[in-house]
């Protein structure tokens, strides 16, 4: 039988083990993939430590995983574009940390054939999310952005396409990623006290808009220095970003021709996405590495 990984308890990542699942079968309009890899998102980590059980309760054994990529090895009536053999990357809800899934089609991109699998499978989330966000805070040529957690999934792809249509970013990170960051086009701001003041010293000219992932200090520091709250989204701290300080909270819409758009990015080294790969058996290791915080990139399970 297929494997998959759940989780029968909320706890730290040692309460993630395998479980048996049936094969499943492509209803109307779907496909059935065989993963090979699947991003490992701090979502993850928060839906297993029972941090989200009010808004979304487990149904143990709870599955997880919110992206993958795979090769397609059956359709479903009414599908058309994809064939058996298709290589595809995409999206799903706690679903992915498994051999073998079933999604609708529409939640589907061909993968190119020079994209790794192991950033194909770690590219739906944060990269349809970051491509929504530097949108929707309005980021363009000529402006100064704010990342905190840059060197992050999230922060990596924004800071890159933000840079890509000509804004100065800069993204706060720990020491050891500075170097990274550099790469990308990036100013670094080491975190911790005097954070506020060393931004404005990397912005003489002020920060015109901010994308925080971290909450807390980061919300605050955004707020204090950005003039237009409608220019701050967080990512995370929905009573500060709605009650507190009137900003937005991101969710980052999804769209597979933004997914075909990104992945063509990749696979041209366009767009850069560091991945830090697991089995899926060692999933516990990843998440484990997930929570450890202050990562480069995404962590992603492969398959097979």
């Amino acid at each position: 039988m297929p494997v998959a990984i759940a989780f029968s308890e909320y706890g730290p990542p040692s309460v993630l083990h395998p479980i048996d699942i049936d094969e499943p079968e492509p209803g109307e309009g779907e496909v059935r993939v065989r993963v090979r890899a699947a991003g490992v998102t701090p979502f993850d980590a928060k839906l297993r430590a029972g941090e989200f059980r009010d808004f979304f309760p487990a149904s143990f054994p709870q599955r997880l995983g919110n992206e993958f990529a795979g090769v397609i090895d059956a359709v479903g009536e009414g599908v058309t574009g994809f064939a058996v053999g298709d290589e595809v990357l995409g999206w799903t809800l706690a679903a992915a940390y498994a051999e073998v899934i079933v999604v609708p089609a529409v939640q589907l991109a061909a993968k190119p054939a020079d994209l790794p699998w192991e950033v194909a499978g770690a590219l739906s989330v944060v990269g349809q999310g970051a491509y929504g966000f530097v949108d929707e805070l309005g980021v363009k040529k000529g402006e100064t952005f704010l990342i905190h957690a840059a060197a992050g999934g999230v922060g990596t792809v924004a800071a890159q396409l933000a840079v890509a249509r000509g804004a100065t970013v800069i993204g706060t990170a720990s020491e050891g990623n500075h170097d990274y960051l550099r790469s990308l086009g990036v100013t670094p701001v080491t975190y911790g006290p005097g954070l506020a003041d060393r931004i404005r010293a990397a912005a003489p000219g002020g920060v015109d808009a901010a994308l925080d992932a971290i909450g807390g200090e980061a919300t605050e520091i955004s707020v204090e220095l950005v003039s237009d709250r409608r220019r701050v989204g967080t990512l995370v701290d929905a009573e500060a970003a709605i009650a507190k300080h009137g900003i937005k909270q991101l969710t980052g819409a999804r769209s597979a021709e933004v997914l075909a758009h990104l992945a063509g990015l990749a696979a041209r080294k366009e767009l850069i996405l560091p991945t830090t790969p697991f089995p899926l058996a060692d999933a516990v290791r990843a998440h484990e590495r997930v929570d450890h915080g202050h990562g480069r990139g995404k962590v992603v399970l492969t398959v097979g």
